[in-house]
């Protein structure tokens, strides 16, 4: 992805999970917005969007972190919201054995004590992969990966997500479910 892209991609990432009303954007309770009042508002803002550009960014993302309905007339953020607009109706699901969670090192004692909380989020993210979880945990400083025993927690009845880009998600994971 050129860098313009992933400037774009950074830009949609924060409107459609974060901050819609920074450009006076409204997102639905699915987080759906109609593209063309994506383009209007952000042209507004002095952002510049278009159909094309939109689509390409979607398309060329690795990490799928947007999804174009169905009639390709609508976007959304995949996961990650901060927004309290948003509460995307993800279906329960049974998850493997294992899934990863990468943070910083930094972070370790504090996770130790209250485990592993969404924050604001609406939920903890969570990898079915090591690398993928290790390449999130260095955004911020030097990575650790977690080993989350989440079928043992599903088996006590901790609710599971997975998100359309395969992202796994829940509420919160207690440390008793972590291995370092």
């Amino acid at each position: 992805m050129s860098e313009k892209s992933a400037d774009i991609s950074k830009f949609l990432s924060y409107i459609l999970r974060h901050q819609p009303e920074a450009i006076g954007l409204s997102l639905d309770k699915e987080g759906w917005t109609p593209i063309s009042e994506l383009i209007i508002c952000a042209v507004k803002s002095g952002h510049i969007l278009d159909n094309n550009i939109i689509y390409n960014i979607v398309n060329e993302s690795v990490k799928k972190r947007f999804n174009i309905s169905d009639d390709g007339l609508r976007i959304r953020a995949a996961q990650g919201h901060s927004s309290q607009q948003v509460d995307i109706n993800y279906k329960e699901k049974k998850p493997p054995e294992f899934l990863y969670h990468g943070t910083a090192i930094r972070f370790i004692e504090s996770i130790r004590n209250q485990g592993l909380n969404k924050k604001d989020r609406q939920y903890v993210h969570l990898s079915a992969d090591r690398e993928t979880a290790i390449q999130v945990g260095s955004r911020h400083g030097k990575p650790i990966l977690l080993k989350i025993k989440a079928l043992e927690m599903y088996g006590q009845g901790f609710k599971f997500y997975q998100a359309d880009n395969g992202v796994w998600l829940s509420s919160s994971i207690p440390y008793q479910f972590i291995n370092e």
